[in-house]
């Protein structure tokens, strides 16, 4: 049986990877020139003017949440967008009934996530090396950051799927919700800078714990403990986890 799910859970991986580098012009070279956008506007025309944050340069502070907005975005948009096509074009009923867990599904799915956001991440890194000199003060956080991040966002991909009805629920999201989120998660500004009220405000952001360990891996410069940080990660993709588990288990969202 083991060997059977092992089987499974490669064939969905594989089928993901497949999917997302065979249309590599759509999934891996926007983002890639999205943040070379960011770092000249941002980074360099914005950045001289602004000067030092964080005691860096303005455009060594915001490269780390430019990076993981990158994985954030690539993470959610391809679960969220394969497994809805998957389950509007009535394949997933066949996958579902088949001998294998839902957690092997679930695992295979996210893994999908998982590999095109540190695709993503890879290649915006090295875009950002054409514009700051990248090191790394702790190499260990910054490979468990962007792990727990790409597993919580290709989660919450695969819920909003779950629930959506049509295509245009899959944006509504991302829109409505990612969006907001990452830009008011700690990417351009340091916590530092805000009041009281809105540095209370922003802990209710899952994003700013992601950022601001990513931040700490690369420049050693932190707004929040690092190790909360971590913890607040683990637990977010532990309950999404479970919850995804209970709606595909019950088949919410799945049976028309």
């Amino acid at each position: 049986m083991r060997a059977l799910y092992a089987t499974a859970f490669k064939s969905i991986l594989t089928k993901e990877v497949n999917r997302f580098t065979r249309i590599w012009i759509q999934t891996l070279v926007p983002p890639a020139i999205s943040m070379t956008l960011y770092f000249l506007i941002f980074g360099n025309l914005v950045g001289k003017r602004i000067g030092e944050m964080g005691g860096v340069t303005y455009m060594e502070f915001i490269a780390p949440g430019l990076i993981m907005m990158a994985v954030i975005t690539a993470s959610y948009s391809n679960v969220a967008s394969s497994f809805f096509s998957a389950k509007f074009q009535r394949n997933l009923e066949e996958l579902i009934v088949a001998p294998v867990p839902h957690y092997v599904i679930i695992a295979g799915y996210v893994g999908g996530g998982v590999a095109r956001g540190l695709c993503v991440g890879s290649i915006v890194t090295g875009v950002a090396m054409f514009f700051v000199d990248i090191s790394l003060h702790h190499a260990g956080l910054v490979a468990i950051t962007v792990l727990l991040t790409s597993i919580l966002f290709a989660l919450g991909g695969l819920i909003n799927a779950i629930f959506a009805k049509s295509y245009d629920d899959i944006s509504i999201v991302p829109t409505f919700v990612l969006t907001p989120l990452t830009y008011l998660g700690g990417v351009f500004y340091s916590l530092s800078l805000l009041p009281d009220f809105w540095q209370g405000v922003s802990a209710l952001n899952p994003v700013v714990y992601m950022i601001n360990v990513f931040r700490y891996g690369f420049l050693g410069y932190a707004d929040i403990s690092v190790p909360f940080s971590i913890a607040v990660m683990v637990g977010f993709c532990v309950g999404l986890w479970s919850l995804a588990y209970y709606l595909i288990s019950r088949g919410i969202g799945l049976r028309s």
